[in-house]
């Protein structure tokens, strides 16, 4: 842990650091929570980035920092305040000024701010909390909706863009032995049979229905954090993925965790998940109350595609994880991406038998 506390020491926290403890349960980064002296903002989150998934970490942070800093402007004049109290993660530079460090070792180290006095939820458990996951969303898509997705460089080139999941997936299949298994069988059916979904918001995008926007690529519910004393929303965390590209991936995605009682880990029986048509309505509530001023008829004509879609896709991509001997997500075990895939196909089954359901929530609210 010294070597630890010799990293953190690179950025100006400017106090002493008393402790260091290992943080979060992230499947990328490695992050850890360091406490100071001080009374007042007394805690930091140091990261070490994973650069063999963000393979350009200098424009991560580049990124990252582009956002925060407009949205920080934005919030200091915006609405928002007068009903959330919100916070957006902060960069803490280096001594040398610089937003990140590179260790002797060639590994890539960040510290930003750390937001008190909030939590954050796996699974949603009721209908407020639910409702104060998709303002969230809606409030972070709002403060960037004028910030031009052309200021932000593509940092995971194919990032959500299911086609080449497809294309990878079915690269996979052609170069490794799969095993014979009820699981295994299962999930290749289903990949099989709706492998023409992979398209449908790519195809929107080429025809100029869905524009590129700024997005945060990774909105699931425990990125989201709730103020402890209010229960309302406070910010959204884990900015490594704010890139160009469709909010309808961010909608998809906080759906799809949102929407989930039983929660994403492979430790649940994978049979009995299904998809929250309670929370869906809460979710979809409060982020159009906060983002009904930019969203078009097609953005709502898109919707569902999106909610079936991201969960597909992660489904697809655990997947093919497994299949490759669990080289991009964190596993605890040889067949704990397999499970994570189940989990997400049989979501996908649910969101598709209730699909009327959703198209109705939608048509209700919007």
């Amino acid at each position: 842990m010294k070597d630890i506390i010799e990293i953190a020491n690179q950025f100006k926290i400017n106090n002493n650091v008393i402790n260091i403890q290992e943080y979060g349960n992230g499947n990328i980064n490695k992050t850890y929570l360091i406490t100071t002296d001080k009374e007042n903002n007394k805690y930091f989150i140091l990261q070490r980035i994973n650069t063999d998934v963000f393979l350009k970490p200098g424009s991560v942070m580049q990124n990252m920092y582009i956002v925060t800093e407009h949205i920080h402007k934005r919030i200091q004049s915006s609405d928002v305040t007068s009903i959330y109290n919100w916070k957006v993660p902060r960069i803490i530079q280096t001594h040398a000024n610089q937003n990140y460090w590179i260790a002797p070792d060639k590994t890539f180290w960040r510290t930003i701010s750390f937001i008190e006095n909030s939590q954050c939820f796996d699974t949603i458990d009721n209908t407020d909390i639910a409702i104060e996951i998709g303002c969230a969303l809606g409030i972070f898509h709002n403060l960037i909706s004028d910030l031009p997705a052309e200021k932000l460089t593509d940092t995971l080139e194919g990032f959500h863009i299911t086609p080449h999941y497809i294309n990878h997936y079915d690269q996979v299949m052609k170069d490794k032995r799969v095993d014979n298994s009820h699981e295994i069988n299962y999930c290749i059916k289903f990949v099989n049979k709706r492998r023409l979904l992979a398209n449908v918001l790519e195809d929107a995008k080429t025809k100029g229905k869905l524009p590129l926007r700024i997005i945060h690529g990774d909105p699931k519910v425990n990125n989201i954090m709730i103020e402890k004393d209010t229960g309302k929303a406070i910010s959204i965390i884990d900015l490594d993925t704010v890139k160009p590209g469709l909010i309808h991936y961010d909608i998809g995605d906080c759906l799809r965790s949102g929407c989930n009682p039983l929660g994403e880990e492979a430790d649940v029986k994978w049979e009995s998940v299904y998809f929250d048509t309670n929370n869906c309505r809460s979710i979809l509530q409060g982020y159009i109350s906060q983002a009904k001023s930019f969203l078009t008829e097609n953005d709502y004509n898109y919707l569902y595609d999106s909610i079936r879609l991201i969960a597909f896709e992660l489904g697809l991509r655990f997947f093919t994880d497994y299949l490759e001997g669990n080289v991009y997500f964190h596993s605890e075990y040889p067949e704990h991406n397999l499970f994570r895939s189940l989990v997400q196909f049989k979501l996908t089954e649910s969101i598709e038998y209730y699909e009327a359901d959703i198209k109705n929530i939608i048509n209700d609210i919007k």
